[in-house]
């Protein structure tokens, strides 16, 4: 198998792990809805799901249209931070449980949750995307993508990281007594 299909491999299996992620996140979106959680801040989430396609589709479509080469000295440490990047968001999901999703759900009375990885940090899950979108593509020197995903995702994620730490507020504000 030469290197391209090992890389459309790559990024199939990540494509699988995506649906399999929306799969989950639709079951905990089910499980916050029926306990009085509230969606917040959409207007960005269509965007965030193109953008994420595109990484994928971009990939793919660099290293076939423009005959990109896997150049070992940065593939290989680029799988490895695709590795780890997938390694912290499972973490991030089993940290937060049926509390994970895609979207931004607040649940009346559901604390911060402070462990694992938001030990930390207030959004480890991001880390994991900003590494994610550099590496993939860098897996085999797709650079325009890991270039125009960086800035698309910085975008979107600074409209995301402001919704959250808003949604946050909401929770912090609640007495503990009453959680």
């Amino acid at each position: 198998m030469t290197s391209t299909a090992w890389f459309v491999l790559l990024i199939a299996m990540i494509g699988v792990e995506r649906l399999i992620e929306l799969v989950i996140s639709q079951r905990h979106i089910r499980w916050a809805l029926a306990r009085g959680g509230q969606e917040v801040g959409g207007g960005h989430y269509p965007a965030m799901v193109a953008i994420h396609i595109g990484l994928l589709v971009g990939s793919v479509l660099e290293v076939v249209l423009l005959g990109r080469v896997f150049v070992p000295w940065l593939g290989w440490p680029a799988l490895v931070g695709v590795v780890l990047a997938q390694g912290l968001r499972w973490w991030c999901i089993a940290t937060l449980g049926p509390q994970w999703n895609t979207r931004i759900v607040v649940i009346p009375g559901a604390g911060r949750v402070t462990t694992g990885p938001y030990r930390r940090l207030s959004h480890p899950n991001y880390v994991a995307v900003v590494v994610e979108g550099v590496c993939l593509p860098l897996v085999h020197t797709a650079w325009i993508t890991a270039a125009a995903f960086s800035v698309a995702n910085a975008w979107v994620l600074r409209q995301r990281v402001t919704a959250e730490n808003r949604a946050l507020q909401l929770l912090d504000d609640v007495p503990a007594g009453e959680r």
